[in-house]
């Protein structure tokens, strides 16, 4: 019996397209989504949200475009973003033609409901004249009536073919520059449906478990599904559909691909679930560092152990380390050795003074060697 090498990610192959300047697909990072709840025409209301999201680390936001309103208030969302925006559009394909003049990098939208070859071939024009990429997003609770009645269901099969004909439509327009998105709610049938496109197409795929649920919830099922599909190779920029604030969504991206060593952002914090044998408080000390360590970019590990058993073992794997001891004093390892002990009083604040110097340390070091790195 062969056995797959327990960390052996290889990404599938496909091309590489652009959303605004961000690269997808191809060797480009994993991407990390998100998408805006507010009324997209109130654009103070929903730059703040995007620009939440930018500071969790979106890579790329995308907002919807119901109706003139919103496409009208998207050229000024447009410019205050930092990052690319994709705007969202269903049925009606002159708002996609608004979106693309007011500064969108990319259009989702489903070819085949907007109105007609013409009509796919007008909003192709408009994508290639304003530098647009598009996304198809098939989903399994919106399948064409024709599939419904070949398949009887929404099931794999028919969540591909649906794809492939959309895509037909925009390769008949000679465009290329898209990704494909086969969603649905259940688990088995997304991850089925993203498995057959992968083996059909060479297109960049965006993931996602559609309408995942809340916080938790949407949390667990998103990571069995996506971290599938991620450890296999599949997966070019990803969302995590939460009913949660969007920059939630982000975080939770970030923390799937940390957890699978696919891309770093932030502090990793390895803790333990605490027992009576710990030394300190683990739980709320957990608590309180992942809200004072938010705005730590640079990737790192920490460790926050309660007690010995477990807790040197776990230091010598990590940047910096806390064990919990005796008598309220704690011991500190750095890089793996231990070097000092800390109070209970001082420990958060001393924990928050280590990370942010090692930051810093890493940052200074990565600036160094870009420095000295010859000039081709």
């Amino acid at each position: 019996m062969s056995i797959r090498p327990w960390r052996d990610i290889t990404r599938r192959r496909c091309r590489q397209i652009m959303v605004g300047k961000v690269p997808v697909g191809g060797d480009a990072p994993i991407t990390v989504q998100t998408m805006t709840n507010t009324v997209t025409s109130d654009a103070a209301a929903t730059i703040d949200q995007i620009r939440r999201c930018e500071d969790a680390g979106a890579d790329i936001i995308r907002v919807s475009c119901p109706d003139e309103e919103s496409t009208a208030a998207f050229r000024q969302i447009a410019r205050a973003a930092r990052v690319p925006l994709v705007a969202d559009i269903h049925f009606h394909y002159k708002r996609a033609l608004e979106a693309a003049d007011a500064g969108a990098a990319c259009l989702r939208i489903n070819p085949g409901n907007i109105g007609g070859p013409e009509r796919v071939k007008e909003v192709v024009r408009a994508a290639r004249a304003n530098g647009c990429s598009m996304r198809i997003g098939v989903n399994a609770g919106s399948l064409e009536r024709h599939l419904l009645e070949k398949y009887g269901e929404p099931c794999p099969e028919a969540m591909v073919e649906s794809a492939l004909e959309h895509a037909r439509l925009l390769e008949d327009a000679d465009f290329r520059e898209f990704k494909i998105s086969v969603k649905a709610s259940d688990v088995f049938l997304a991850v089925a449906a993203y498995q057959g496109l992968a083996d059909a197409c060479d297109y960049p795929l965006h993931l996602g478990i559609t309408e995942a649920g809340s916080l938790i919830g949407g949390t667990v099922k998103s990571s069995i599904g996506m971290g599938m599909l991620l450890w296999g190779g599949i997966g070019d920029t990803i969302r995590v559909s939460l009913s949660a604030p969007p920059e939630e969504e982000v975080r939770v991206g970030f923390e799937m691909l940390k957890s699978l060593g696919i891309r770093h952002r932030g502090v990793r914090i390895v803790s333990c679930p605490s027992c009576a044998r710990q030394g300190y408080n683990v739980i709320k000390t957990v608590e309180t560092l992942e809200a004072r360590l938010a705005h730590i970019h640079t990737p790192l590990s920490l460790s926050i152990i309660g007690c010995v058993v477990n807790g040197p073992g776990e230091a010598r794997e990590t940047d910096i380390g806390v064990t919990g001891g005796g008598a309220g004093k704690h011991m500190v390892y750095l890089s793996g050795v231990t070097d000092h002990h800390i109070d209970d009083a001082q420990m958060v604040d001393h924990i928050v003074a280590l990370v942010e110097a090692k930051a810093a340390e890493i940052e200074a070091a990565d600036v160094g060697t870009a420095a000295a790195a010859p000039v081709a």
